[in-house]
């Protein structure tokens, strides 16, 4: 090891030779910077992304000290946990921990949380939970005596915007109040402060193309309101919210609907009531007693500093319920072994890209410092004839990876830190919300950097240790040294290749840790990466039989090793990340679009009216109109189909709840999916991914799989059409089913639910209630005689029963027109799509327009900016080792020249040695990167069966396919284009050589 002045003396030297370099002292150095300055800014990014405590209830409350809300059970115990993530009554978490039946549904904002906590409907009901106590909860009772007091409360409704009704969510809250300081902000404008007057979320004006000052409607609501302010939520940057004092839309609204006798405004959410006491502080045993009378609150004293575990009535209540959330005093555990998995796959993953990235560095800068040390062997050998030994040889070297990459490092922190607060208002609109202050922490970053500097000084290490073997000789001379290849490493290499392999393999096969998994797939491209002087040699005796300029850069390539082998290692790791996330991404939008449900035939365009959105009327009034825009503006070439929806019960537009009773097709007994019985996982445990892919596609069991649209609202599976709906829309081109509904039959397109030629419906009506329309306690079950659609019919998306006009009207239903489906001939193009749209905005009914693409094919843009990268890098890997090549190939093509070679040979004789190397690279790094792919998606497969065989209606389906575009494009493109470029960037002709002196 030299000593410091030696040191010293190599550092100087180093820093001369950069500024000398100035171009490959900048390549070396964005290499190594650009990889510091992404970690950098992402390390900020994430630490200042990530709230504190106090941001959070700043962001929830405001300036308020608590806030209340009904917990929907009525005025019953509840339990919560203190952040009011969770809560509900402890019968429901006693019967969730004896039944196994407990799911997490806290959420980042706690204030809509709880909703699901509601069980209803038969099933529930009979499984022994206790139903909900329909009174309210009288929360201004529980309300601390003399506090200040603000009520924010949800409704949705249809708002007209700039071109079209948009669904909007409109709230009642008075924001300019002082206790919404910090849960709102204002940007532009002022806050409403009238019944004619609203603000709105950035994201909503920018959804809506309203700005401030524009006036808009309510639709059944009228009234003008002004827009004054441009508002953000925090925390919810993306929200789209439209803000109105207390009093201004929900109450009119219904007033108006009670004098034209319309429907009402939907059901608003509870309302929440935000509090500032006169101590300012709602403490535990306020909350406690709150819960005692069924009401939730989220306290700002409770959540920043809360209670012991051992004060805490839910932590007793939900302990054993399986993803209850709950652990210790503020949330949750994070998540069970499959939270735990997912955790350890995700820091499996940033481990070895960082590896790889590492690595890849390495192999990228490594040829560009044999280029410096190779163009300054003179110099070096000078160095020895002063009496320097090898070490202090290898130490001129090395210093230069210490001098650019300590460059690199503080030029890619600080790179980082000014990206991250010059792009500061970009990524808190990518993110979704605003940040803190900047999180920055020295010793993260000061590690990082370090990375940097241990990655340019790896990277010097193989040149330094090549310079110092040289002779002081052969370096004066300005000779070529022949050293003999390791016949070790190749072996070693080979092990490490099989090695890794298998461990990858067998470790995704058996279920052994997930860094099992990615260790063996680094070791496996290691053995392969130590393989490739050997491979390089070999591809070197295939140019026997070539012709001259491709046999001499072959041969070139074999005797120059030392520059070859980091070149194609480089590119050989730039393009096994590439064919792995290629692999990976391809077999996961295989598993996807196995599980599309197409909603419509090919060549088809759905409109259709939304009946539940429209409340000032009936929307199907202007359909006609509608149908005509569609027809006029898009490529509609034969008869349309119409279809109209059905329901059960009283006038379903008149209804203030949006309840319109049901309509259910009953399966016969023994049509059951066997997965779904009590033996369902039984059953599941002796099936393959395969077989259990073919029983979820048949008839019985396709309504409840990856395989149909349909999830438990079978009322939406049930229409009123005729013939031209069988053929147009569902494809049933077959008289006997026309004939069936011209005689007033109904067509079914799922047999399982038929027997003998028979379906049974169970309709539910309505009827009313003091507290609104309630269900029928007795439904009615009714046998029909019906058309039985063949098995390939029974994934027909969304239909399932098609019923003639007049069978509906004989059972005492309700229809009306809902939409329509129209054949064009061809697929509409988006622009013509959006056009339509617009057209059709410009009338009061809430439309639809649906043209049916396909499964999205969403990943190949970003497949194909993979290859790209790939190219790239490649071709400037292969770059490198040119540049070197043709330093030392002077003296050969010299010699041909005066020989008489034409002046072409040079340009192909570069062109060549460029596509070797892409080519040997590319080739290589195929075949390493399929591995880590596959093991990862068995691993998948055998974690989806296994979950399969738990829950026996999950899909098991982990189809392994390779990115064969991907894969033609680097084999044959990137080798092809890297060739022609250097040809095209080399001299034809040769210079007159300098004599030696």
């Amino acid at each position: 090891m030299p000593n410091l002045p030696a040191w010293r003396a190599a550092l100087r030297i180093a820093r001369r030779d950069a500024l000398r370099a100035k171009a490959r002292s900048v390549l070396v150095v964005a290499m190594i910077a650009l990889p510091v300055l992404a970690v950098t800014a992402a390390d900020v990014i994430y630490r200042s992304g990530e709230p504190t405590r106090k941001e959070t209830v700043d962001r929830a409350l405001g300036a308020a000290d608590a806030r209340f809300t009904d917990g929907g059970f009525g005025p019953v115990l509840l339990v919560q946990t203190p952040n009011a993530q969770r809560y509900g009554r402890p019968s429901d978490y006693h019967h969730e921990s004896e039944e196994q039946a407990g799911e997490d549904q806290a959420d980042e904002d706690p204030q809509r949380e709880g909703q699901g906590e509601d069980p209803e409907g038969e099933e529930q009901d009979d499984s022994g939970v206790v139903p909900v106590d329909p009174r309210p909860v009288d929360v201004p009772a529980v309300l601390p005596p003399g506090a200040h007091v603000l009520t924010s409360q949800d409704v949705d409704g249809l708002v007209h915007s700039a071109h079209s009704l948009l669904h909007s969510t409109i709230r009642e809250l008075r924001v300019a109040d002082p206790m919404m300081r910090g849960k709102v902000r204002l940007n532009r404008g002022a806050f409403p402060s009238g019944p004619d007057e609203m603000a709105a979320t950035g994201a909503y004006l920018e959804a809506s193309g309203l700005h401030v000052g524009s006036h808009t409607r309510v639709k059944g609501l009228n009234q003008v309101f002004r827009i004054t302010g441009e508002l953000e939520l925090p925390g919810e940057l993306a929200a789209e919210v439209l803000f109105a004092d207390p009093g201004a839309v929900i109450a009119p609204w219904r007033a108006q609907a009670k004098r034209d006798a319309v429907a009402a405004p939907p059901h608003p959410l509870d309302k929440e009531y935000y509090v500032t006491t006169r101590s300012h502080s709602v403490a535990w045993g306020d909350v406690l007693a709150a819960n005692r009378r069924g009401a939730v609150v989220y306290s700002r004293q409770v959540a920043l500093h809360p209670p012991p575990v051992a004060e805490v009535p839910a932590a007793r209540v939900m302990a054993g319920v399986s993803g209850s959330g709950y652990s210790g005093a503020y949330g949750g555990p994070g998540g069970g072994a499959g939270g735990s998995d997912l955790v350890t796959w995700r820091n499996a993953s940033f481990a070895v890209v960082g590896a790889l990235g590492l690595l890849e560095i390495v192999l990228l800068a490594g040829p560009a410092f044999a280029v410096g040390a190779r163009r300054s062997r003179r110099q070096l050998g000078l160095v020895g004839v002063c009496g320097g030994d090898r070490a202090q040889v290898r130490a001129v070297v090395l210093a230069g990876g210490v001098v650019l990459g300590a460059v690199g490092a503080v030029l890619g922190v600080a790179g980082g830190l000014g990206v991250t607060a010059l792009g500061r208002p970009l990524i808190e609109q990518w993110a979704g919300r605003r940040f803190g202050a900047l999180d920055v922490r020295p010793l993260e970053l000061l590690a990082i950097g370090a990375t940097g500097l241990l990655t340019g000084v790896l990277a010097a290490l193989a040149p330094a240790v090549v310079a110092a073997r040289q002779s002081v000789l052969v370096s004066l001379t300005d000779r070529r040294g022949v050293r003999r290849s390791s016949r070790t490493l190749p072996v070693l290499g080979l092990a490490a290749l099989l090695l890794g392999a298998g461990l990858a393999v067998t470790a995704a096969l058996t279920g052994l840790d997930s860094l099992v998994v990615a260790a063996g797939s680094v070791v496996a491209e290691l053995g392969v990466l130590a393989l490739v002087p050997a491979l390089v040699g070999a591809c070197g005796r295939l140019g026997r039989r070539l012709p001259l300029t491709p046999r001499l850069a072959l041969r070139d390539a074999a005797r120059n090793r030392g520059r070859t082998a980091p070149a194609v290692s480089a590119v050989l790791a730039a393009v096994a990340g590439t064919v792995a996330v290629a692999t990976y991404s391809v077999s996961l939008q295989a598993e996807q679009r196995f599980g599309y449900v197409p909603s419509l035939q090919p060549r088809t365009v759905a409109l259709m009216v939304d009946a539940y959105a429209d409340q000032g009327g009936h929307p199907e009034k202007a359909l006609p109109a509608l149908r005509r825009t569609v027809e006029r503006m898009l490529p509609v070439s034969g008869e349309r189909a119409d279809v109209e929806r059905v329901w059960a019960g009283g006038d379903c537009y008149a209804q203030e709840a949006v309840e319109c009773g049901s309509i259910e097709l009953v399966r016969p007994r023994g049509n059951e999916c066997p997965l779904r019985g009590p033996d369902g996982a039984r059953i599941a445990a002796g099936l393959s991914a395969a077989e259990h892919r073919d029983l979820m596609r048949t008839p019985r069991c396709v309504d409840y799989g990856i395989g149909s649209s349909i999830i438990g609202d079978i009322e939406d599976s049930t229409v009123v059409g005729d013939a031209r709906l069988l053929r147009n829309y569902i494809g049933l081109r077959d008289p006997a089913a026309e004939r069936a509904l011209a005689e007033g039959r109904p067509v079914l397109l799922n047999p399982a639910y038929a027997r003998g030629g028979r379906l049974t419906l169970k309709i539910t009506g309505l009827h009313s209630g003091p507290t609104g329309p309630r269900p029928d306690q007795k439904p009615t079950r009714v046998s029909l005689d019906t058309y039985t659609a063949p098995d390939s019919y029974a994934d027909t998306p969304g239909i399932r029963l098609v019923l003639p006009a007049s069978l509906a009207h004989r059972l005492g239903l309700h229809t009306a027109p809902s939409g329509s489906f129209f054949p064009v001939s061809r697929t509409p193009t988006r622009d013509e799509q959006r056009r339509a749209e617009a057209e059709l905005a410009h009338g009061d009914a809430a439309t639809d327009l649906y043209v049916e693409r396909g499964y999205p094919e969403t990943s190949n843009a970003g497949l194909l900016l993979l290859a790209v990268f790939a190219g790239i890098v490649t071709i400037g890997a292969a770059a490198i080792a040119t540049g070197l090549a043709k330093a030392d190939a002077e003296a050969d093509l010299t010699t041909l020249g005066a020989v008489g070679a034409a002046p072409r040979v040079r340009r192909l004789y570069t062109g060549f040695q460029c596509a070797v190397v892409a080519g040997m690279g590319v080739l290589l790094g195929t075949v390493t990167g399929v591995l880590p792919a596959v093991a990862l998606r068995l691993a998948e497969g055998r974690h989806a069966l296994a979950h399969m065989r738990e829950s026996p209606m999950s899909s098991a389906y982990t189809p392994v396919e390779l990115p064969w575009p991907t894969l033609a494009a680097l084999a044959v493109g990137v080798p092809v284009l890297a060739g022609l470029l250097a040809a095209l960037c080399t001299r034809s002709r040769l210079l007159a050589p300098r004599r030696a002196t």
